[in-house]
């Protein structure tokens, strides 16, 4: 919790807002891969990126003043680090600050959201457009794939064989548990819209005879086999509580005996207040779904019990979730 104790310290985190979104609009325009190398002027930035010259200008003076760009007789450069994370195709690029530009517009919603207790314009993730959808699942996949390697040693899975990954988008945690137990194969499950975009990250990650795709609404629709471990890795924050229960009870349905359910996601304590993290994430929910949350650990558990699954276990991970998990 941070300690505020002056009016400067409300107007700083008020103010906040401002670097965010000149950082997130430069990133849209593409500034920092135009600059990238020999620099540029604010009048040729202007040309190439089909922006008006004084403002562009403005921009760019900004960029200067937060750290990311450099400035030299009217020419301006990436800092070391825009060149590194913010210039496209580079090995750390940070493609995924597209879906991070959707959310700040989802945010300067949350007063009416506050007021109605949710968004009136919610749109099923199925139905926002492929821009939206690419960015959304780029993201998931630029945070997954770091923590599937780190999830991977958290978990022992030398006997099952056959996983299944509910609402796997991009596949990250399915290809980083398979690579590092050879017996096991996997099934992602998620909506018609996102398997497509699934196929390219599996074919890139050459896991096409390992892993199964299957489309479907995984709160609609039967989960296809039975399963040793079945993963839902940021998905029970989409759905509301009783969403979850009845999701939690068809995974069971689907578990081989012996099998585990793991949930990893933001394990709220039990009075909602931390992590700090989790906190902002409920609202975030709040302007991007129709009825999302954050659970605590005795809320997941109560799934688990309801669908007479025992041995229920939590930890923290690395990632500043939880997991928690189940077996049959």
């Amino acid at each position: 919790m941070q300690q505020l104790t002056k009016a400067d310290d409300i107007r700083r985190l008020v103010m906040g807002f401002q670097q965010s979104r000149i950082i997130l609009t430069a990133f849209e325009l593409k500034i920092f891969s135009l600059i990238d190398g020999k620099g540029k002027t604010s009048a040729e930035v202007s040309e190439l990126s089909a922006t008006d010259p004084r403002a562009v200008d403005r921009l760019l003076n900004a960029l200067c003043s937060i750290g990311l760009v450099v400035k030299i007789r009217d020419v301006y450069f990436n800092s070391e680090l825009a060149s590194r994370t913010l210039v496209e195709g580079k090995p750390e690029y940070m493609g995924n600050l597209s879906h991070t530009d959707h959310t700040f517009r989802k945010w300067t919603h949350l007063t009416e959201a506050v007021k109605k207790g949710s968004m009136p314009d919610y749109t099923e993730i199925n139905n926002r457009g492929g821009d939206w959808l690419e960015a959304f699942i780029a993201a998931m996949h630029y945070r997954g794939e770091y923590q599937a390697e780190l999830f991977s040693k958290m978990v022992y899975l030398s006997e099952a064989k056959e996983m299944l990954d509910i609402g796997g988008g991009s596949g990250a945690f399915s290809i980083g548990l398979l690579k590092a137990f050879p017996n096991l194969n996997s099934t992602v499950f998620d909506l018609p819209n996102v398997i497509p975009i699934t196929k390219k990250y599996i074919s890139t990650a050459g896991m096409e005879t390992r892993v199964k795709l299957v489309e479907g609404n995984y709160l609609t629709d039967i989960f296809p086999g039975s399963y040793d471990f079945i993963f839902l890795s940021a998905i029970v924050h989409i759905n509301s509580f009783e969403e979850n229960k009845k999701l939690i009870q068809k995974c069971a349905d689907s578990l081989n005996p012996g099998g585990k359910i793991s949930i990893m996601d933001f394990v709220m304590n039990e009075n909602r207040t931390e992590p700090p993290a989790g906190t902002f994430f409920a609202l975030n929910m709040l302007v991007s779904t129709k009825a999302g949350d954050t659970y605590t650990r005795d809320e997941i558990s109560s799934w688990y019990e309801s669908a007479g699954l025992k041995n229920i276990s939590a930890m923290n991970t690395p990632f500043g979730t939880g997991l928690v998990s189940a077996s049959a």
